[in-house]
């Protein structure tokens, strides 16, 4: 049997429910639909650490959150180290693969390869060392026609603002990074087989898809962001009027506009998706035939759900990930086309070197889940994910959560605050079940969960069996952030 080729697709940003393969009837993703309808969709997706640092660090690694060292983005936090013992595409180069990144690494320097062989980076707006410009900024001087930047639609990097981008279709990152990943797989060494990561910087923000894809939605009806009674605390003027804002109840119009170029740039990510696909079809159909695909988001975007935007929350919009696995055509196909067992971020490294058939090392916290491509249940899969953010925007939303995608709880540990949900009915989290008589049982026993978690850390966050406040002074920081965890 031909060793399989891997291309793994991410995205920045990306809710869960932003697929059609989802329900969600207002977007347009019909090449991402095509990929979940030939593999597996998992329904019940999450990052345990929501935002670029910690997700990146996990999806390299296979590691959960407290053995990257890395608790979010913020206080007593860090960059991704660089210096782990075993990283995914490192093990695979090891194997014989040719390694490949195209897009965002957010890695530390920025030239760390992190077992890549090789890389064409387009950081966004952040510049490498000295002032120097990445692989798609050095690309888009020497092609644009004028005085130009990528950067003059004058959209911050945070923002809720919405508009058309402002030059040709051409020239936006996300056409770039398709371009350079098949630039890649057709000048490849046809030797090797090849793992190839694209990362595309979108649809986190700015929302600046090319103007078709904005007007795809500004001219058509879009869902609503889910408001519920308790999110009155993030309805701040104050706050809202800051062009970044991560709170702030918006007019119906901003949301509306926000929604639409959020959509429009993952509409513009598929149709790129749909290239890449045709061109193998055409081009290398034996290539085809013989590599799988795997699809993720780092993290998602609140869009206004509860007055709130960006990440970093344990909420449905900032936490659920999309997660597609697609077999090649060489190999066993998928007999479960939705799973329902929740899986996280540190399953893609274990799956992709599964998928090589290479042994995982004894660093990795996540699980292959190619078993689950294969039957509908599992009686050894995990019963639940435990996941966090240190303080970021907000002390008052430094986060813990426990789920597995039917059940949540919600601990917000500074202003010791907690929220249950029951999101087989309420996925827009919109009814804090904590206080319900008829959910006190399954209280009791997702807090168990958080307590024991918490516990086994002993980072004196539990008490005589129950969960106390923080101290005020010094955030909660991994033993891990310093020295690298060995397994």
């Amino acid at each position: 049997m031909n060793t399989p080729n891997i291309i793994l697709i991410m995205t920045d940003q990306m809710r869960g429910d932003c697929l059609g393969a989802d329900g969600n009837s207002y977007i347009e993703t019909p090449n991402l639909d095509f990929l979940a309808a030939q593999g597996t969709r998992f329904r019940h997706a999450y990052t345990a650490c929501p935002s670029c640092l910690p997700s990146r660090a996990t999806i390299m690694t296979g590691m959960k959150q407290w053995h990257t060292g890395i608790l979010g983005m913020g206080a007593g936090q860090g960059p991704i180290p660089n210096d782990f013992p075993h990283t995914m595409s490192g093990e695979l180069a090891l194997a014989g693969y040719q390694t490949h990144l195209v897009g965002k690494g957010h890695f530390t320097p920025q030239r760390t390869k992190m077992g890549f062989e090789t890389h064409e980076l387009d950081e966004s707006g952040r510049m490498l060392s000295n002032g120097l410009k990445d692989e798609y900024r050095t690309w888009f001087d020497n092609e644009k026609k004028s005085d130009l930047t990528p950067d003059d639609h004058g959209v911050d990097w945070n923002s809720w603002i919405s508009r058309p981008w402002h030059t040709e279709e051409y020239l936006h990152p996300t056409a770039w990074t398709m371009n350079r990943s098949i630039h890649f797989i057709s000048q490849r060494d046809r030797s090797r087989p090849f793992f190839l990561n694209i990362s595309f910087a979108r649809p986190h923000s700015p929302f600046v898809p090319p103007e078709h894809y904005f007007n795809m939605y500004y001219h058509s009806k879009l869902p609503e962001p889910s408001v519920a009674d308790w999110a009155d605390r993030h309805d701040c003027p104050q706050d809202a009027v800051n062009p970044n804002a991560w709170r702030g109840k918006k007019s119906k119009q901003q949301i509306h506009r926000a929604r639409s170029g959020y959509y429009g740039s993952i509409s513009f990510i598929d149709t790129q998706i749909g290239r890449l696909m045709n061109w193998l079809r055409r081009h290398q159909p034996d290539t085809f035939a013989n590599t799988w695909f795997v699809f993720t988001s780092d993290h998602g975007e609140m869009l206004g759900d509860h007055h709130l935007w960006r990440k970093t929350y344990a909420y449905e919009g900032s936490a659920r990930i999309p997660f597609i696995v697609t077999p090649s055509q060489n190999a066993s196909q998928s007999e479960c086309k939705v799973a329902d067992q929740v899986v996280e971020l540190r399953d893609i490294m274990p799956t992709v070197l599964d998928i090589a058939r290479l042994e995982i090392p004894k660093t990795v916290d996540g699980k292959s889940i190619l078993p689950l491509l294969s039957r509908e249940s599992n009686g050894n899969w995990r019963k639940y994910i435990h996941g966090e953010h240190s303080t970021c925007y907000s002390q008052e939303q430094e986060m813990q959560y426990v789920t597995n995608g039917k059940r949540k709880l919600i601990w917000l540990p500074r202003i010791d605050d907690m929220q249950f949900f029951n999101l087989d009915t309420d996925p827009g989290e919109c009814n804090n079940l904590i206080g319900n008589p008829n959910y006190q049982a399954e209280v009791s026993k997702w807090k168990s969960y958080l307590i024991n978690e918490l516990a086994d850390r002993n980072c004196n966050w539990v008490k005589d069996g129950e969960l106390i406040s923080p101290p005020p002074a010094g955030p909660l920081v991994s033993p891990y952030k310093n020295e690298r965890y060995q397994g």
